[in-house]
């Protein structure tokens, strides 16, 4: 079995034993107490089963499991303990998410059953996880590649936000960054029902009417709903649905939801937006922080704080000219891409794909479209991944 094992206890014999009886059928490490098995965690993680003692100093076994829960949310966690009392057990249960609780003396056989019934279970967690982070998300990927032919301006701009929510959400050590992303990507789904210009105008900066203003307040419901009807999105339809919410529970669904009631996802996703909205309009990222700031209870201080650290993640790439047959996919669209007669094809922001490549080339052969087309060039690493390698 390739899945990997920790045992924690606060005694040694304990830990040989289990060493000794299980080593041929499983890969264990050990570990000395919960803080070393926290470190233990951060250099060789992640294990798939974390087994733990109850009754150790400093740190028992129901707080370490919780931490576990919040540092390795998909380690299965299994409770063995010498107290088998309920109390006991309920809390660990209820604090610690526990998988199963065995108690001292526990037969080898017993043990290994656990042990493989927690492999089992974390099999089934990452497999899920996978589905919703590579099948579905390709799936997604594919819908919004569609979709950005029906309205370019819309969906370059979840082009541009998708990234900041990405590093925002990796920043704040967000549970679920999937359902972040794909929120993003899917953000302004429900814009398929404005007119172009609708969009055009918010992009560029422009007054817009009271209808105008109104039809933009009801996209979120709008992607929403037709969001929620994919399977295991619902999460993902809750985000889409409270983009526009305030931390104060203003200019979001009319249900009271205000401050940490909101989506977490929710709250990225409305500080993305906005500052994505005072950029495209020219303010530069400074200026557009200090707008942010000025809008009293409209957002997450941490959020806000979090963005600080993320937001110029793309003063540190490369600006390049590049002909539309020297695009790859570790580029980032600069400037809109036109026709010489002005006419939208890509708006800035857009990750060069496959899908985008073969539309410029098509869309070349019956206009001429503006050439050389500025990018960004990826770094190989982004600088949150340097900084959370620093830590």
């Amino acid at each position: 079995m390739n899945e990997r094992i920790l045992c924690v206890d606060d005694e040694p014999k304990a830990l040989s034993a289990i060493q000794r009886l299980l080593n041929e059928q499983f890969d264990i490490t050990v570990a000395m107490g919960g803080a070393e098995a926290l470190k233990t965690m951060a250099s060789y993680g992640p294990f798939a089963v974390i087994v733990s003692d109850m009754r150790m100093p400093e740190m028992d076994g129901v707080r370490f499991l919780s931490e576990v829960k919040r540092r390795s949310p998909d380690s299965v966690r299994i409770m063995l303990t010498g107290c088998a009392e309920l109390e006991t057990a309920v809390e660990a249960v209820n604090e610690g998410n526990v998988f199963r609780f065995l108690t001292k003396p526990c037969p080898p056989e017993t043990f290994a059953k656990a042990l493989q019934a927690g492999i089992a279970q974390y099999r089934l967690i990452t497999a899920e996880k996978e589905l919703l982070e590579k099948t579905l998300g390709g799936s997604v990927k594919v819908l919004t590649e569609i979709l950005s032919l029906v309205n370019p301006t819309a969906f370059g701009r979840a082009s541009r936000v998708r990234r900041i929510a990405r590093e925002l959400a990796t920043e704040l050590k967000v549970e679920n960054v999937w359902a972040v992303d794909l929120a993003a990507m899917l953000s302004q789904v429900g814009c398929v029902t404005l007119p172009p210009g609708v969009m055009d105008k918010l992009y560029q900066g422009e007054k817009l009417t009271k209808d105008e203003t109104e039809m933009l307040r009801s996209h979120p419901a709008i992607g929403s709903s037709l969001v929620a009807n994919i399977p295991r999105l619902e999460t993902v339809a809750e985000i889409i649905g409270y983009q526009n919410a305030r931390f104060n529970g203003r200019g979001g669904p009319a249900d009271g939801k205000k401050g940490t009631e909101i989506p977490i996802g929710a709250r990225i996703l409305k500080v993305a937006l906005d500052f994505d909205t005072l950029t495209a309009a020219g303010l530069s990222s400074g200026e557009a922080f200090l707008k942010l700031h000025e809008r009293v209870g409209w957002y997450d201080a941490d959020v806000l704080s979090g963005l600080e650290a993320v937001g110029g993640i793309e003063e540190s790439y490369e600006v390049r000219e590049v002909r539309i047959r020297e695009l790859t996919g570790q580029m980032i669209l600069v400037e809109d891409v036109k026709t010489v007669t002005g006419v939208l094809v890509i708006c800035k922001g857009h990750e060069v794909t496959q899908y985008l490549r073969a539309r410029l080339r098509n869309y070349a052969l019956h206009a001429q479209i503006r050439e050389p087309i500025r990018v960004f060039i990826k770094p190989e690493r982004s600088p949150v991944a340097v900084a959370h390698s620093r830590r």
